[in-house]
């Protein structure tokens, strides 16, 4: 919100200065982001007409002209403005002044021609950023006047970062209720006139938009001047406020939203055929907007219409065939009141963001429409003239919100506040925010004007109290009372002692942001179950992330371009995945059940649900299961992911230098599986690995069967696709399972000694440690106190595509000595074990 400090002070008697000005409204929840003085150090500078202009002798670009600055004689001035023309009046700075841009004026000679003061740009003069050439004056403006006099300089342009729910403060008449109050004094209002009626043009309205638009009025006013000129004065106003001034019309409508909070609509009522119909727009219906963009709309939008097609999408932008043009001479006004709801996302669904739309989806005075209209007709009339109809109007007044009636305990407040706030002061707080109070025995009763939406609860009325009244006057306490400090489960892995741990273990945390872009995730194999956002910031922001990798191979990636070789990153975030399914079905732990004629693998992270489509298939899960209703959120997980490239180790003497490689990260993933006490609960499977790992040096890791996660090289043609020059290994995992832990349980010294038994054992290539290693530890069960792999071997003397592996198997008993017959009954049933699920024979 832009707006002049000159045309603030004209409404309300601001007994401060600029800057305690913009203190006081910075502490009352209206921050002033952006305060810029306007036209400051003018002396010197007049209005001034070009009698005539001339080409230089010795430049094509630069112009002779003579200036009458109202002091009998011409001035000759050298000018290269490309708009300097005989008959117009500009700002001229006449020798001896000094601009805001520390420039100071001083005859000269330029290329052979003498020049005595300067004429000027709105840039130069610090009143506005247009450079494009000199500052044209309206034809009336008086010649040798002080510009600061005539432009009503010094001036400000306040810029405010207003809060949501405060739209009534889009409006200096809102704004001076504020200000008057913070000051103690009065707004000065102009008093509302009527504008005459001396035509009898009317037009049909008809609501059928519900709720959505319950008022609407309209007026027709014929006959205007089209080349009327914008007053200099109201040109001023929007141009201080941030606007460019196009027409008289626009401006006035423009200037009128600035003034009151109430946006306006012209049409070229030529253009317009029948009733005016407020209605939703149809399915695939379009409408061309003044910017000459084709907007396609659902019936989420509310049209205003005519009997035979769509003129504007309501609360947001007109449509480009019912504009206002240069020949126009009948246009019809609108002034209406949309719902929020209505409104709210709609310009954004456009991709626009417009001054209405910004109110309207806040929220606008119901009241105001006819105030507005009536504000508008009459300046409209003064300025282009013409005869205005009778104010047309459809409501729906049940639809309309009431205002709000809230009751503000005295104790209440003092107990809030901490501060004792005199009655009368309460009640002028009230009173001068536009307030209905009435003081009852235990504080007051409050109706809040139809424009302070915010105002519900008692706690709101607290706050106008706190603002007006001054942050600063309330004294500052310590907060009394006992506090209890949460207590952290020890059956759980804190998150900052996750990351304190990768830390230490020489990863740097990176932080992404929780959108991608969908082509990237299509490069990943990532397809199904995307939750695309409706209105994204951008294309490569589109997608909410279903995985942490591809955001944290970009940050990988981004830092390899930089001349760092060995990158080591992790992060700990949410990914969001959409679902929907009726029933869970028995399902093989990480593989996808279709209900057809087989049974495929869809590997994918993270989420398993069920959905219902061709068929019913669940996806492998990165942990649990979720089962949600179609139109349900999207399901969110916590993980964790890890992605490494480079040497293993930083550069040192101690030993040659090595890439890293699968076993490194998986030995980081064995420290934190370690760390919640229960490893035998975790395993890595070389089976059914997601498209974007590669097949032969990944792994599936699975928690209590379920997959948790993957582990291992990107697949090369990912690699390639995405420009990453090495091999780079990754990690993403549910958080949850790795943040579990087992209770530590003390338990006595063993009182018997271990034994020790070593086995070699002939296997399949296909059969891999952990399936050895959980059918080993299920046969033995409490007598094995630790299974180590310490040999393999293929080659000569073992068959093809078979391995040869030995291991130590660390026996005790809790209870007595094992025997040499006990422990080899170990071996024994080990053996067989192995022999009967893992095709394994025992080498001699």
């Amino acid at each position: 919100m832009k707006f002049s400090e000159n045309w603030l002070r004209e409404l309300v008697d601001i007994k401060a200065d600029r800057a305690a000005l913009a203190h006081a409204l910075t502490m009352a929840g209206l921050e002033v982001e952006e305060l810029t003085p306007l036209g400051e150090g003018l002396a010197g500078v007049v209005v001034a007409g070009i009698v005539a202009a001339e080409p230089h002798p010795q430049a094509d670009r630069l112009r002779v002209c003579q200036v009458d600055a109202g002091q009998g004689a011409p001035l000759q001035i050298v000018c290269g403005a490309p708009n300097a023309r005989a008959g117009i009046k500009v700002p001229l700075a006449m020798v001896g002044a000094k601009l805001p841009g520390g420039i100071s004026i001083k005859a000269a000679k330029l290329r052979g021609v003498e020049s005595f003061g300067m004429l000027c740009s709105a840039k130069e003069l610090g009143i506005d950023a247009d450079a494009s050439g000199l500052l044209e004056l309206p034809p009336d403006a008086p010649i040798g006047q002080p510009l600061a006099d005539y432009l009503g300089l010094p001036d400000a342009c306040i810029e405010l970062k207003l809060t949501p729910n405060r739209p009534d403060c889009l409006g200096l008449h809102g704004l001076a209720h504020d200000v008057a109050a913070l000051f103690g004094s009065a707004v000065k209002l102009p008093a509302q006139v009527d504008a005459p009626v001396a035509s009898e043009a009317r037009r049909g309205i008809r609501l059928e938009a519900g709720k959505d638009a319950p008022r609407y009025l309209g007026r027709i006013v014929e006959g205007i001047d089209p080349a009327a000129r914008t007053p200099l004065w109201l040109a001023e106003r929007l141009r201080r406020a941030g606007l460019r001034p196009i027409s008289a019309v626009v401006d006035i409508t423009n200037y009128v939203m600035l003034e009151l909070g109430q946006p306006l609509h012209a049409f070229d009522n030529d253009t317009l055929q029948g009733d005016i119909v407020v209605r939703h727009a149809g399915s695939g219906e379009t409408l061309k907007l003044l910017d000459g963009a084709q907007a396609k709309l659902d019936p989420g939008f509310v049209l205003i219409a005519d009997e035979h097609k769509a003129l504007a999408v309501a609360g947001v932008m007109g449509g480009y065939d019912s504009r206002v043009t240069d020949v126009t001479r009948n246009v019809f006004l609108e002034s209406a009141h949309f719902a929020p709801a209505a409104i709210m996302g709609r310009a954004r669904k456009l991709g626009l963001h417009t001054d209405a739309s910004h109110r309207f989806e806040r929220g606008v005075d119901p009241e105001l429409p006819r105030r507005a209209l009536e504000r508008a007709s009459g300046l409209l009339l003064a300025i282009a003239g013409g005869r205005a109809g009778p104010v047309l109007l459809a409501e729906n007044l049940a639809a309309l919100p009431p205002p709000p009636t809230v009751t503000l305990r005295r104790t209440r407040l003092k107990r809030v506040l901490g501060v004792d706030v005199a009655d009368a002061e309460v009640a002028r707080i009230f009173t001068a925010l536009g307030m209905r109070v009435t003081t009852t025995a235990n504080g007051w009763q409050v109706t809040a004007p139809s424009s302070r939406f915010d105002i519900e609860r008692e706690e709101d009325l607290i706050e106008e109290v706190a603002r007006i009244f001054g942050y600063d006057n309330i004294p500052t306490h310590s907060p009394a009372g006992a506090l209890t400090l949460a207590i952290e489960p020890e059956a759980r892995i804190g998150e900052l002692a996750l990351r304190e741990q990768l830390a230490a273990r020489g990863y740097h945390e990176a932080v992404n942001l929780s959108f991608v872009a969908g082509d990237l995730l299509a490069r990943w194999g990532f397809t199904e179950g995307l939750v695309s956002l409706a209105n994204p910031l951008s294309a490569d922001l589109a997608v909410m992330r279903p995985s942490l990798l591809p955001g944290l191979i970009e940050a990988l990636r981004h830092n390899r371009a930089r001349q760092q070789e060995r990158v080591r990153l992790f992060e700990v975030a949410r990914v969001f995945r959409q679902g929907a399914s009726l029933r869970e079905e028995p399902a093989i732990p990480g593989r996808t059940l279709q209900q057809g004629a087989s049974l495929r693998e869809e590997p994918a992270i993270p989420g398993r649900t069920l959905r219902q489509g061709a068929s019913l298939r669940e996806e492998p899960a990165i942990h649990g299961r979720t089962f949600q209703q179609a139109g349900d959120p999207p399901m969110e997980t916590t993980s964790l992911a890890i992605v490494a490239c480079g040497n293993a180790r930083a550069e040192q003497w101690g030993e040659s230098p090595r890439m890293l490689d699968f076993h490194d990260l998986k030995g980081d993933l064995d420290a934190l599986i370690a760390w919640g006490g229960e490893p035998q609960r975790w395993s890595v499977q070389a089976d059914q690995l997601p498209v974007w790992l590669h097949p032969g040096r990944g792994a599936r890791v699975t928690h209590d069967g379920v997959t948790a996660g993957y582990l291992g090289a990107l697949h090369p043609q990912l690699a390639k696709a995405l420009d990453l020059g090495a091999d780079v290994h990754v990690l993403e995992l549910a958080l949850e399972p790795v943040l579990a832990r087992r209770l530590p349980q003390a338990r006595p010294v063993p009182h018997f000694p271990s034994v020790r038994r070593d086995l070699a054992l002939d296997l399949p290539e296909e059969i891999n440690w952990s399936q050895i290693e959980q059918v080993v530890r299920a046969t033995l069960g409490v007598r094995l106190k630790e299974l180590r792999l310490f040999d393999r071997y293929s080659g000569k003397g073992v068959e093809a595509g078979r391995k040869s592996l030995a291991m130590g198997l660390i026996l005790q008993d809790a209870s007595r000595t094992l025997t040499d017959d006990d422990a080899d009954r170990c071996i024994r049933e080990a053996t067989a074990a192995l022999e009967q699920t893992c095709k394994a024979k025992l080498r001699g």
